[in-house]
C-alpha cells in the first residue's frame, strides 16, 4: 500500500484532522494526526500493523519481542506483535516520570527488539525506550512506527520504518493563518507541559 493508501486509512478513521490545532510545541498547525482514532478500528489496525511488519520482514530485519512506550504506543505494539508472531511488552512513566519497564516485563540479553510509536515527532519517548532496551544488553533491530512527523531525520541508530511521512506546516500564532480568519483552535495533544 503506498502513502497515499495509508492516509486514505487515517482519514476514513477520522484520525488525519483538519481545522486549527495548538500543537504540544506551541506552533498552530491546520492539520494534526489523532492516531489513536485509528484503533477504535480493528481492521484499519490490523491492516496498518501487517503493512508495517511486511515492511520490515521485506528488508530483511527480524525481531523477537515488540516494546513501545505507553501511551500511544501501546495498542499498534500489541497488534505488530500479533502480527508477527512475538511477545509485546510496553514501557510506562514511573513515579519519577522516567519510562521503565514495569509489570514484571523485561528483555532479555541478545533480543532483537522492535521499537513501536504511533507517531514519531521528536522521538523523545522512542529514545528513552531505546535506552532500557541497550540497558538490558538487548539489541535494537529497529524502529516502526504509523507516521514520521519530525521536520529534521531522527537517527536512533537503527532503521525507522514508518507508513507514511507528514509534514504540517506549523506557524507562530502571529502568523498563523488560521489564527488571522479568527477560526478559533483546538489542544488536542497529550503531552503534559
Amino acid at each position: 500500500m503506498e502513502s497515499s493508501g495509508v492516509i486514505e486509512l487515517l482519514k476514513r478513521s477520522e484520525a488525519f484532522l483538519s481545522g486549527h490545532f495548538v500543537l504540544a510545541s506551541g506552533l498552530h498547525s491546520g492539520n494534526y494526526l489523532q492516531c489513536a482514532a485509528v484503533f477504535r478500528f480493528p481492521d484499519v489496525s490490523e491492516t496498518l500493523s501487517r503493512l508495517l511488519v511486511e515492511t520490515i520482514h521485506a528488508a530483511g530485519l527480524t525481531f523477537d519481542v515488540v516494546v513501545s512506550p505507553a501511551l500511544g504506543g501501546v495498542l499498534l505494539g500489541y497488534e505488530v506483535s500479533r502480527q508477527a508472531g512475538v511477545p509485546n511488552l510496553f514501557a510506562e512513566r514511573d513515579a519519577q516520570n522516567r519510562m521503565s519497564l514495569r509489570r514484571g516485563f523485561s528483555v532479555r540479553p541478545g533480543q532483537r527488539v522492535l521499537v513501536v510509536e504511533d507517531v514519531v515527532t521528536t522521538g523523545g519517548s522512542v529514545r528513552e525506550v531505546i535506552e532500557l532496551v541497550r540497558s538490558a544488553g538487548a539489541a535494537l533491530a529497529a524502529v516502526g512506527c504509523v507516521a514520521d512527523r519530525s521536520r529534521e531525520p531522527v537517527d536512533f541508530g537503527a532503521p525507522l520504518f514508518s507508513l507514511v511521512k507528514l509534514d504540517f506546516p506549523a506557524y507562530s500564532p502571529e502568523s498563523c493563518p488560521q489564527c488571522l480568519t479568527g477560526l478559533p483552535f483546538e489542544k488536542p495533544g497529550t503531552k503534559r507541559k
